[in-house]
């Protein structure tokens, strides 16, 4: 989803700034946005590791000069049995996918304060429990994203004095390398599309509208929010 994301954060004529662990994926779609005329940079970093998050910031003011959107978007989902999950794996999903989450926005919204203003659109998961639904078989999944949303409220609440404005996206099932239909039987297919109203997984470009109106002054009256973007899955 964050090739997504960028391509269409570029479009609308934003400067951006991909981040993953990996260089070579990250500079292939920065390519692409630069053929496409935008301005892009590619940054490897691991968000787990604040050091990282640390120079990805820097690099980005070095190029760009201020950080005015940041899109939380980094996250694993190795499936595994709660009675055999491991203290390291546990840690491990929580260390990327919500601790990652905090030290990025704590990071970006210390640049964005100075200029009162900003927008930080945190994606979560309908896996968040509570409002959302549980995944059996991603106990350590679940608690990040319902992390996530908990925590991106307070956020909200803290930074709003700085016009800064903070919101979730919780997708559904959303076909990406990682969950593709294309490798599954017909009755796998069945199965995943069985719980959604619409019958269908969700296009990474389906989140990016979300994303770009979260990002956008067409969100203005919105923090704290979380929008559920799933094809219907938490309502039926």
């Amino acid at each position: 989803m964050g090739k997504a994301h960028a391509l269409k954060l570029s479009g609308a004529g934003a400067k951006v700034v991909l981040a993953d662990i990996s260089q070579q994926e990250c500079q292939l779609v920065a390519d692409e946005i630069i053929k496409n005329k935008g301005e892009a940079i590619a940054v490897k970093c691991d968000v787990s590791q604040k050091s990282e998050i640390d120079n990805l910031v820097s690099e980005a003011l070095k190029k760009f000069g201020k950080i005015d959107i940041l899109v939380n978007n980094a996250g694993i989902y190795p499936f595994e049995p709660f009675l055999q999950m491991s203290e390291d794996h546990f840690k491990k999903v929580i260390d990327i996918n919500l601790k990652g989450y905090f030290l990025m926005a704590q990071a970006a919204a210390k640049e964005m304060v100075k200029q009162k203003s900003g927008a930080i659109v945190n994606i979560s998961s309908i896996a968040m429990g509570q409002v959302g639904v549980g995944f059996a078989g991603l106990t350590h999944y679940c608690a990040s994203k319902g992390g996530i949303t908990a925590m991106s409220q307070a956020m909200a609440l803290e930074l709003a004095p700085f016009g800064i404005r903070v919101n979730c996206i919780a997708p559904g099932a959303i076909d990406t390398p990682g969950t593709h239909t294309t490798e599954m039987t017909e009755e796998q297919k069945a199965a995943t599309v069985a719980p959604i109203p619409l019958k269908r997984q969700g296009r990474a470009e389906e989140i990016s509208n979300a994303v770009l109106f979260l990002a956008s002054d067409e969100s203005s009256y919105m923090t704290g929010s979380t929008m559920v973007v799933d094809g219907g899955w938490v309502a039926g």
